[in-house]
């Protein structure tokens, strides 16, 4: 007998990246952490320190589904332990899994989502692949620029760590949006829906 269960299982657990602490909050790092603070606040749910788990932890609902929201820690470069702490123990897949992080490569405005590839120096990403063994996973990429594109003197490790000017952190809100639109999409595995409308939706743009 055939099962019933979708060839795509859809995401069952989003992970935003960070740092935690106050002095960390606005800072361009933990663009992924506002990304799940936001989907907490429109599901009604509210995050809980998970000590087992090194990890904040809410549960929403999207189009019928629970999905778990994490928040690690561990500090960014750790964030596997999280990761792969709750990956096991709720048995989830690497497909079953949306890490949503700030990317350099894009400018602040700009979102784009994707599945396996390289890490592009990006710490947290790293430690979650080489915990997990596997690059399957997807990835909300919240476009936060570069100092070298901004014509800023910043190292790109001082980049992350502060604050994005008030522009910038406009259009990153706005890219923040358009990412939270498509992932009810990303649940249902509509994952090509997804992609198409995200990367068809054009972005607001920091003013220069």
């Amino acid at each position: 007998m055939a099962s019933s269960k979708p060839v795509s299982p859809g995401i069952r657990m989003i992970v935003g990246l960070g740092n935690p602490g106050a002095e960390y909050e606005r800072t361009r790092h933990n663009a992924g952490f506002r990304f799940v603070d936001r989907l907490a606040h429109e599901g009604g749910s509210s995050f809980r320190i998970e000590r087992k788990f090194q990890a904040q932890v809410a549960r929403v609902t999207l189009g019928g589904e629970d999905v778990w929201l994490v928040k690690p820690e561990t500090f960014m470069n750790l964030s596997g332990q999280a990761v792969v702490a709750l990956a096991l123990f709720y048995r989830f897949l690497p497909d079953q899994i949306l890490v949503a992080h700030d990317e350099l490569d894009l400018p602040a405005g700009d979102v784009r989502m994707k599945q396996g590839g390289g890490v592009a120096g990006h710490n947290g990403l790293k430690d979650i692949r080489a915990r997990l063994s596997n690059a399957d996973f997807w990835r909300m990429r919240i476009g936060i620029g570069h100092p070298r594109e901004l014509g800023l003197r910043q190292d790109v490790a001082d980049f992350v760590l502060h604050p994005p000017r008030r522009e910038e952190e406009r259009a990153i809100d706005d890219a923040i949006e358009r990412g939270l639109a498509v992932v009810g999409m990303a649940v249902a595995g509509e994952f090509m829906k997804a992609m198409t409308k995200l990367h068809t939706s054009p972005p607001t743009g920091a003013a220069s």
